[in-house]
């Protein structure tokens, strides 16, 4: 298993958490957006090594989109589900193959 397909499990993961209505908004709000910084630095780190080892990107890239609108409150939470998803299910393909 490669490096970048472990970080967008765990990206995936913590996506997951911060989408869970209420209490990932209640996190967030209560360390000061602070989550959203470091989902950020998590993204944009996951994003260089799916590119080196030629995987895709998509997740990391919409994570990233996620990290900088999520501090709103409805569309923040639709939003970390859905990256949560597309993170998810890019780490549980195959590595053998490529997708855009």
């Amino acid at each position: 298993m490669s490096i970048s397909r472990i970080f967008k499990w765990i990206t995936g993961i913590f996506e997951a958490l911060l989408g869970i209505p209420i209490l990932g908004g209640l996190y967030i709000l209560s360390n000061a957006w602070t989550p959203l910084f470091v989902m950020l630095i998590l993204h944009i780190i996951t994003l260089i090594l799916a590119k080196k080892d030629n995987g895709s990107g998509f997740g990391s890239v919409f994570g990233i989109i996620t990290s900088i609108f999520g501090w709103i409150p409805i569309v923040g939470m639709i939003m970390h589900i859905i990256t949560a998803l597309v993170l998810i299910l890019s780490a549980s393909r195959p590595e053998g193959r490529q997708y855009v």
